[in-house]
């Protein structure tokens, strides 16, 4: 059986999906107006590439950070 997180994920991972490509689209235009004659497809590697990094990142600092459970955040 599912975990709750895994169904909550599940339930808005094409949500996730658009947010990363708007993300991919806003740094490829930043790209084109930087630079003329841009190489579309190879900036769009260069920016995934740039993401994954930034992920793998942020995952390793998740991954030090205390967990936090519900009753942290209850007031």
């Amino acid at each position: 059986m599912a975990q709750i997180e895994e169904l909550e994920m599940d339930a808005h991972r094409a949500q996730l999906n658009s947010d990363l490509r708007r993300l991919v689209d806003k740094y490829r235009a930043i790209f084109g107006w930087d630079v003329p004659e841009v190489d579309e497809a190879f900036s769009e590697r260069l920016i995934i590439e740039s993401l994954r990094a930034a992920l793998d990142d942020l995952e390793q600092q998740v991954v030090a950070a205390p967990r936090m459970t519900r009753h942290h955040f209850v007031q």
